[in-house]
């Protein structure tokens, strides 16, 4: 396995789902669009040789699983989702790193026509351990 510093990335721009995430009561009730951008730390070296799908990290899974998450999460904060969509996809273990940028397509700020968006990048955590036996020999 590459060092993360070695890694190769897969980017997917322009996931959009609609979402009830949001501080205000109306965002909760009515909704709006949210996008996500993803930068995934992956080794990609034997689909790079082969050519096998089998060999590579689908990516599709997780559109799909943001797509659903944005959908049913109800978080009061983009803080919380961004960093569900960061977990969500370190959960699988294949990727080693994960950058999300969330964004509130239309926030509903009087007088502002921008976007807003959060940004965050999280590492793979591996909990995975051996329980040793113990013993109590004096």
């Amino acid at each position: 396995m590459k060092d993360i510093g070695s890694l190769d990335t897969i980017q997917l721009t322009g996931i959009r789902a609609y979402g009830y995430t949001g501080l205000f009561p109306e965002e909760q009730s009515l909704g709006q669009w949210f996008e996500v951008d993803l930068t995934l730390w992956v080794d990609i070296t034997e689909p790079g040789k082969s050519d096998r799908i089998e060999d590579t990290y689908d990516y599709r899974a997780d559109v799909k699983s943001i797509q659903e998450l944005v959908r049913t999460a109800r978080f009061r904060l983009i803080e919380k989702l961004v960093e569900t969509i960061a977990q969500t996809v370190l959960a699988s273990g294949s990727v080693k790193q994960v950058r999300v940028r969330l964004t509130k397509v239309n926030p509903p700020i009087p007088d502002f026509s921008g976007k807003v968006s959060v940004e965050i990048t999280r590492v793979f955590q591996d909990t995975s351990f051996t329980m040793g036996v113990q013993s109590d020999q004096h």
